[in-house]
């Protein structure tokens, strides 16, 4: 199916369904599928969550920088950026100019039940996750909104279904009608 030959960017919080989501629409396109978070583990060597130990959120963000900056240039590409990808504005700009960003949405419960049992998400170890979690919704879907081309809810969608709709969608943003 031909959407353009521009890149796919799928920004969203934290289970949102992004690297599924990601490698169900890749296949479905014939593209290479990348998960940003899994690129930076490869390069560095490190869980996320021992860099986070490590270096802080602040070292996690810039090793984050780096690869994306390099990714973004990847031809054909799918990638799945991770949660906190667009808080930089430098990032946010590289997802504008070098592709379609997808902003994959879902309610706040449904992304609550989806991660509230994953140890391996560092900014929910606090003493009130949930808490944190909300917050961290407030304070970056404006930016998500921001960078998308489209939006596309996750809640209660099989990845399959979604990726179908992000095909569907970014034939209408793009101008394209092509057909698989």
């Amino acid at each position: 199916m031909r959407v353009g030959d521009e890149r796919i960017f799928l920004v969203g919080p934290m289970g949102a369904g992004k690297s599924t989501i990601g490698r169900c629409l890749a296949e479905r396109l014939g593209r290479e599928f990348c998960d940003c978070d899994q690129e930076i583990e490869r390069r560095t060597g490190a869980s996320v969550s021992l860099i986070f130990a490590v270096e802080g959120e602040a070292g996690f963000r810039r090793w984050e920088a780096l690869v994306l900056e390099d990714l973004v240039c990847r031809p054909n590409l799918v990638l799945a950026t991770g949660g906190g990808a667009i808080l930089a504005p430098g990032n946010r700009a590289l997802l504008k100019a070098h592709g379609k960003t997808v902003y994959l949405h879902a309610d706040w419960q449904t992304l609550w039940e989806r991660v509230r049992r994953d140890r391996h998400r560092p900014l929910l170890h606090t003493e009130d996750p949930q808490a944190r979690m909300a917050a961290l919704m407030r304070e970056r879907d404006p930016l998500y909104r921001e960078v998308a081309d489209l939006i596309v809810d996750t809640d209660r969608r099989a990845p399959h279904v979604a990726a179908r709709l992000i095909v569907c969608g970014l034939k209408r943003v793009s101008g394209v009608d092509a057909e698989a």
